[in-house]
């Protein structure tokens, strides 16, 4: 099979829809079905059924999109490890990260990167800890940036610890929780996340709250806390410093140090031998420890 045929196969598994899967692939729906026609010819077996689903693959069509996805990645780990070889960084940078680190703290660093090695590609994907893993896992992502306590075998290097506040207009002090009527509004974030939060609730009260409001970004949480909605949870990473709201931080009622969330640099040892992922590691290290010494 030819790269575009490998790509065929792939786009098609991926959208599972011949509409969509065209459009990705920049081809006429009757010029890609002609194409998977030939490919099918190849193999000399029918790859994907049409059902009110879109496209389905058959057994022979699973073995065939599993061979697809293996050897295109194959290629481009192949192109990764030659381009490696070169002076200059380049390559494409395969980025999994939290969601939270890409919307505020990420895009200062690939900002310093792009301005250090202009030949440089970035693929950058957000996400939960199990999302960012998964993409490892699969070869899908050089680096993952992942929140909190995460169980990783391979290289991980700590980059900061961020503190939680609880954010409110009107709220000035943790005791106020036990009788206040102001809903908690809450983002979904990965499960260690809640539970972290929930820990802390469960030692300083006997009840969770009983009015809540959840929201599906943590850009909307803050939002609506800020707008005197309720009251939010937000790490301090997600707020600039300037809002007009009360900020207390999270206490552990044991031990009395403040609540915080750490993040976390991970990725296989061999990954960080290329040289656009040793480049990124870097920079992001330099602009960890800024933010660590702005903490301090």
């Amino acid at each position: 099979m030819t790269t575009t045929e490998l790509e065929i196969i792939k786009a098609l598994a991926e959208e599972g829809n011949m509409r969509k899967a065209s459009e990705r692939l920049f081809l006429s729906q009757p010029a890609l079905s002609q194409r998977l026609q030939t490919i099918e010819k190849e193999w000399g077996s029918l790859l994907f059924i049409r059902s009110q689903k879109g496209l389905e693959p058959t057994p022979a069509g699973e073995l065939v999109i599993t061979y697809a996805r293996e050897t295109i990645l194959r290629k481009e780990e192949t192109v990764e490890m030659i381009a490696s070889l070169a002076d200059k960084v380049h390559g494409t940078l395969k980025i999994a990260c939290a969601s939270i680190i890409g919307q505020t703290w990420l895009p200062q660093v690939l900002k310093e990167f792009v301005r250090r090695y202009p030949d440089a590609k970035i693929s950058l994907m957000t996400g939960w800890s199990s999302e960012i893993m998964k993409a490892l896992y699969e070869g899908e992502a050089h680096v993952g940036i992942v929140r909190g306590q995460v169980d990783w075998k391979s290289k991980k290097t700590y980059l900061f610890r961020d503190r939680l506040y609880l954010v409110d207009q009107e709220i000035t002090s943790i005791d106020e929780l036990k009788h206040t009527e102001r809903p908690f509004i809450q983002f979904k974030s990965d499960s260690n996340y809640y539970m972290e939060i929930q820990r802390w609730w469960q030692r300083h009260f006997s009840q969770y709250p009983g009015r809540q409001i959840t929201v599906d970004q943590i850009e909307t949480c803050k939002q609506l806390a800020l707008n005197g909605i309720g009251y939010a949870i937000l790490p301090n990473i997600t707020l600039a410093g300037d809002e007009k709201v009360n900020k207390i931080p999270l206490l552990n009622s044991e031990e009395e140090f403040e609540l915080t969330r750490d993040t976390w640099l991970i990725g296989y040892e061999s990954t960080f031998a290329l040289k656009q992922v040793s480049a990124f590691t870097e920079v992001v290290n330099i602009y960890a420890e800024k933010l660590r010494k702005e903490s301090e």
